[in-house]
């Protein structure tokens, strides 16, 4: 920590936050219409096990009929590049896969590593602007940003957080750690967000 007499050193570089610049404009010059921010809906899948991991999963979009067959068969193909290897922390990880309202497929993969530590691998689909090579919605590369998710693919990693200390790490109960137990204890389906 600085101790305050140093900051003073430092004030001179500091500068108010500008406000964020306006929209930028479309191709026709006219500046693009920002859309209205909306909650997405998650939806709660049950457990599957890929190469000897216990995977929770997680879907957001804002299509009601959920996510496309073959854009949820083609995240889970790539899902395996995405897993660390064993470290002796019994093998759980949690994915969110998000399809966008636009081209765009993420795949988002945490894993429980070092007893107590979330590892973070991505994937996107569909997203040039995150390397992909295409607009395919099912042909996912793995990307090399640290983003660890957007603002829909957020909620499930503080619940996750406490579901994994209340069943893995917490030492009140002999079954401790009870890694069935963690692995049935999943944030509500419901929406992203207001859930205060």
């Amino acid at each position: 920590m600085t101790p305050a007499s140093d900051v003073s050193d430092v004030s001179e570089d500091l500068h108010p936050l500008a406000p964020s610049p306006s929209p930028s404009p479309s191709p026709s010059g006219s500046p693009s219409p920002a859309l209205p921010f909306a909650e997405k809906l998650l939806t709660v899948l049950p457990p599957i096990e890929v190469a000897g991991r216990w995977i929770k999963r997680y879907h957001v979009t804002s299509d009601p009929a959920g996510i496309a067959p073959g854009v949820e068969r083609a995240a889970y193909a790539i899902l395996p590049e995405l897993l660390p290897a064993p470290d002796g922390t019994p093998p759980a990880t949690f994915v969110v896969l998000h399809r966008g309202g636009d081209d765009g497929a993420y795949l988002n993969v945490y894993s429980w590593v070092w007893d107590n530590v979330l590892h973070f691998r991505g994937a996107a689909a569909g997203q040039p602007v995150l390397g992909c090579p295409d607009d395919d919605p099912s042909h996912f590369v793995t990307t090399d940003r640290p983003w660890i998710g957007c603002v829909w693919e957020l909620p499930p990693i503080l619940h996750e957080r406490d579901a994994w200390v209340r069943h893995m790490l917490a030492r009140r109960a002999p079954e401790v750690p009870d890694l069935d137990a963690y692995l049935t204890d999943s944030l509500p389906e419901g929406t992203t967000g207001d859930r205060s």
